[in-house]
């Protein structure tokens, strides 16, 4: 049974950093995708961050609004991927998902709809 948990969130003020952790159980961890969506009420759900979990290094992508100041890692033998996010901002607030699919990553833009299992989502909400 696939199971994707996460933690690490919570409430912190603008300028701060938080670190998401993804782990992972139920399923061969290594040459997938994993990736980061988040989603505020309203909003539409946004791919956020994603890697491929290859032996040799993972390629990485992320969204526009991110880049710079959040990074996806890995750690296999952990089988955890995690989403340190630094300078965070109000806009940030929404609730964060991980999800993994078969194989390689398409980049967040088409990443979820590779997607074949998902985390229940942790909150994420930053101050002004």
């Amino acid at each position: 049974q696939v199971q994707l948990v996460e933690s690490g969130g919570g409430s912190v003020q603008a300028g701060g950093s938080l670190r998401l952790s993804c782990e992972a159980s139920g399923y061969t961890f290594t040459s997938n995708c994993v990736a980061w969506f988040r989603q505020a009420p309203g909003k539409e759900r946004e791919g956020v961050a994603s890697i491929y979990t290859g032996a040799g290094g993972g390629d990485t992508d992320y969204s526009d609004s991110v880049k710079g100041r959040f990074i996806i890692s890995q750690d296999p033998t952990k089988r955890t991927v995690y989403l340190q996010m630094n300078s965070l901002k109000p806009e940030d607030t929404a609730i964060y998902h991980c999800a993994t699919g078969r194989g390689r990553c398409s980049g967040v833009r088409y990443d979820y709809y590779g997607m074949s299992y998902w985390g229940r989502g942790i909150q994420v909400a930053v101050s002004s």
